[in-house]
């Protein structure tokens, strides 16, 4: 085989396991650790937690059920350092979708989107506890139901990135120096689909201190929870989770 042919070969693998190299942020996605389409039913590494997850027309379905009084969840059986996470979404009747990371005991970061507003934040670690989270960028959206939307969640050392589309986020926790756990989907509401979930180990782009220069956080004031009571709302809270 000719020696230009072998170097095409090698920029088209290249361009396959680093997709968006060129636009790198935070991180630099290196090996390719799970590559999941989503066009059939939940296996291994997957587990379901809560809610109804069904394959449609090649695409996985995400639904809540309401005797599960909690969104529907479902993660993969992972143990990460420092990652990119990205899959696609698509509103079809759901109130909110998140794509979240936990630490080993409990919630630690997340990508949150409404059809109308995109939330990147640190995790209540503790819920009961005095921990809190912490919103680093909230602003709104366009999330038009039937649209797809690419998500992801970029997190090298003690920070996170999330990106939706063109909508760019950040922050900084000494939580997420732990090991993170659990990479996955929450659906509230009927409901979201999703396809082509990957994770690529990653190291700190050499040029973020410059990216991040150019990223502006901004945290608007978050739509008032509908329902009468502060325990209907609390219970809107848990069931984001």
């Amino acid at each position: 085989m000719k020696l230009s042919t072998l170097l095409a070969l090698s920029a088209l693998g290249l361009a396959a396991q680093t997709s968006f190299a060129d636009e790198a942020l935070l991180a630099i996605p290196g090996k390719l650790i799970l590559d999941a389409k989503l066009d059939s039913a939940p296996t291994a590494p997957w587990k379901v937690a809560k809610g109804k997850w069904e394959p449609v027309d090649g695409v996985l379905r995400g639904s809540e059920l309401e005797a599960d009084k909690h969104g529907a969840v479902m993660r993969a059986t992972q143990e990460l350092s420092d990652f990119v996470v990205q899959v696609d979404v698509k509103f079809a009747g759901a109130r909110t979708t998140t794509l979240t990371i936990n630490a080993k005991k409990d919630h630690m970061a997340r990508v949150a989107l409404t059809p109308t507003m995109v939330t990147v934040q640190r995790d209540d670690n503790d819920h009961e506890g005095p921990d809190k989270a912490i919103v680093f960028h909230r602003v709104k959206a366009d999330l038009k139901p039937g649209e797809w939307h690419t998500v992801r969640i970029e997190m090298v050392g003690d920070t996170m990135l999330g990106k939706v589309d063109n909508i760019v986020g950040y922050g900084s926790s000494e939580l997420f120096t732990q090991t993170k756990t659990a990479p996955g989907v929450t659906v509230g509401g009927q409901s979201v689909e999703f396809r082509n979930f990957k994770i690529w180990e990653a190291t700190k782009n050499p040029k973020w201190d410059e990216v991040k220069a150019s990223i502006k956080n901004e945290v608007t004031a978050a739509p008032a929870a509908k329902g009468k009571g502060k325990g209907k709302a609390k219970a809107k809270a848990k069931a984001a989770k």
